[in-house]
């Protein structure tokens, strides 16, 4: 056995020898970044072990040693997107609530306590099927001595079974969270009207195993999913506490949670072996939509709350995107539209109420900050917005704090702004005049918040090329497969707080999007979080996800040799002006 000493934090932890520094930090509960999941190649995750500043993941403790290590200042106070399209949606939920009276047997009568109960119920409610509900067996060998106690009660149920019965009518909440690949956001709704009472976001625990899907999946293929279920439960289950203290009530009230997610995240947080996603043909596990106890999932909620986990599409087509459609309805409208939702996975959606089609395209972490040099997630200090004008560079940063590092938004403006300036050819080479070859500097260390000021490479914009000739190819393949042009498209809804904060013009003249859809931009916000609002209430919709996902087609990328062209052709900077 080995000691490690963080001296920033206070905490000593005991550790097997021969484990890596990064590993020690992930058991002392510090949570670092790692976006490359600890292969050396990212550079995040630096500390400083005898005034060396070094990579975590790359030092191996020795056997009796005592590492003492001081863990470095890292962005915090991210600024999360909770926010999302809001749909005017009808207020008929699948938690509901009735006052019943509780009968007392005739003399020669054959039905059950509980079978009168669902009797009763049944006529206050036509929805109820007494057929359909689980039998409680602690609750029907109670109710004699209910009835005996007062004849009146108030029963909370849904359409498969009884939550709870009160005396008094109470308090009755949902939760809904959107568990993305970087962040969560989680919101608790009241059950009886469906405002929103309380909202809580924070990063995904789960990034210290890797920034991306197939990390996190390859990580739970070597060790099991125990580590990235229960960091993630734990997460969730935290913010719970914080949404019920925040509204003032109690956890108990929570009587039903909706989750949405990628195809990972989903398996990820189910404790599913992500194993048929990372090979071919990359389909799920299970993809139906799922209600599951809560508690056996580690959330303490009300002990008999459900747990909904919205419909996956395809292997890399997930529950987040169900809840993008619930939020925006494409199938309902008559013109044709185009959904993306912008992250390590560019999942789109397009058509309308007659067709619509569906695909993923391996975007990459870059617009997230991950495999850029200076990159960063949207906290403190992130360059958020660049312009150049009269041959002047001018920028902001989140917060107005001094800079630190370039955002997904800030990087987008920047190769738009070199392409404007004249630094960057249609093959993405760098020609920036400044002293360093291969790299443009657009803050230098002594204007900026760090030592090393804030700058991008060739290399950054080498994976800037793929991350958006991922996008752009993944859109001409969906118009080929609905044979239609981009003037047939009316609407563009960009999801996700990159999409949400970056300039469609940046992104046009680029190539991220085609020049013709930039005026047709419109940002819908944390899409997937709305939609998982609307699944608690309005049942009807909810299930109508269920049909629609049955009929979406699904346009697999992987081994198309047109994709594969695609995106070879938008490689380049050609549409820049």
């Amino acid at each position: 056995m080995a000691w490690v000493k963080f001296v920033r934090e206070d905490i000593e932890i005991e550790v097997e020898d021969g484990i890596s520094v990064l590993e020690a930090e992930i058991q002392a509960g510090l949570r670092p970044d790692a976006p490359c999941g600890g292969l050396g190649k990212c550079g995040k995750c630096l500390v400083k072990i005898n005034g060396e500043v070094v990579k975590a993941c790359q030092i191996r403790i020795g056997e009796g040693e005592t590492c003492v290590v001081e863990t470095l200042d890292r962005a915090g106070n991210e600024k999360i997107l909770t926010d999302g399209f809001n749909r005017e949606v009808v207020f008929e939920p699948g938690l509901r609530m009735a006052q019943v009276e509780l009968e007392k047997a005739k003399t020669g009568e054959k039905r059950s306590d509980w079978q009168r109960l669902l009797d009763t119920l049944a006529e206050t409610d036509v929805e109820v099927e007494p057929g359909q509900m689980e039998v409680d067996l602690k609750l029907a060998g109670e109710l004699y001595g209910m009835r005996r106690d007062s004849e009146e009660w108030y029963v909370i149920y849904s359409r498969r079974r009884i939550l709870e019965m009160r005396k008094e009518a109470g308090r009755r909440c949902l939760a809904a969270f959107d568990i993305g690949t970087t962040t969560i956001a989680g919101y608790l709704l009241d059950g009886a009207d469906g405002r929103t009472l309380a909202v809580e976001s924070r990063m995904n625990p789960q990034a210290q195993y890797g920034a991306d899907v197939i990390m996190r999946a390859n990580y739970a293929l070597e060790h099991g999913t125990e580590a990235l279920s229960m960091c993630v439960r734990k997460a969730v289950n935290e913010m719970l506490g914080s949404l019920a203290e925040d509204a003032g009530i109690r956890r108990e009230d929570v009587f039903q949670v909706c989750v949405v997610g990628n195809t990972c995240m989903h398996h990820l947080f189910l404790g599913i072996s992500p194993a048929s996603l990372v090979h071919a043909p990359y389909t799920p596990a299970v993809s139906e939509r799922l209600v599951l106890n809560a508690g056996d999932y580690g959330l303490a909620v009300q002990k008999r709350a459900e747990l909904i986990m919205l419909s996956d599409i395809a292997g890399y087509v997930g529950a987040d995107t169900c809840g993008c459609l619930l939020a925006i309805r494409q199938d309902q409208q008559e013109e044709i539209s185009l959904m993306i939702d912008i992250g390590t996975n560019g999942e789109m959606v397009l058509g309308n109420r007659e067709r619509m089609v569906t695909c993923s395209t391996a975007a990459g972490p870059a617009f997230e900050g991950a495999k850029i040099e200076c990159g960063m997630r949207g906290a403190a200090g992130a360059v958020d917005h660049v312009k150049y004008e009269d041959g002047k560079w001018n920028y902001t940063t989140v917060g107005n704090k001094p800079a630190v590092g370039l955002c997904g938004s800030g990087l987008i403006d920047l190769v738009a702004g070199l392409l404007d300036a004249g630094m960057l050819d249609e093959n993405g080479v760098l020609r920036s005049g400044q002293e360093k070859q291969g790299v443009f500097i657009l803050v230098p260390p002594e204007r900026g918040g760090n030592e090393r000021g804030v700058y991008l490479t060739q290399k950054d914009l080498g994976e800037v090329q793929l991350a958006k000739a991922a996008i752009a190819a993944g859109i001409q393949m969906l118009m080929e497969r609905l044979g239609i042009t981009e003037d047939d498209i009316c609407s563009v809804y960009i999801a996700g707080a990159f999409g949400n904060y970056m300039d469609p013009v940046s992104a046009g003249k680029i190539g991220l999007l085609p020049a013709t859809l930039v005026k047709k931009v419109k940002p819908v916000g944390n899409a997937a979080g709305e939609g998982a609002k609307i699944a608690l209430v309005n049942e009807k919709e909810m299930l109508e996800m269920d049909e629609l996902v049955r009929k979406i087609e699904f346009v697999e990328l992987a081994a198309s040799a047109d994709f594969q062209d695609h995106f070879i052709d938008e490689l380049g900077f050609e549409t820049g002006e």
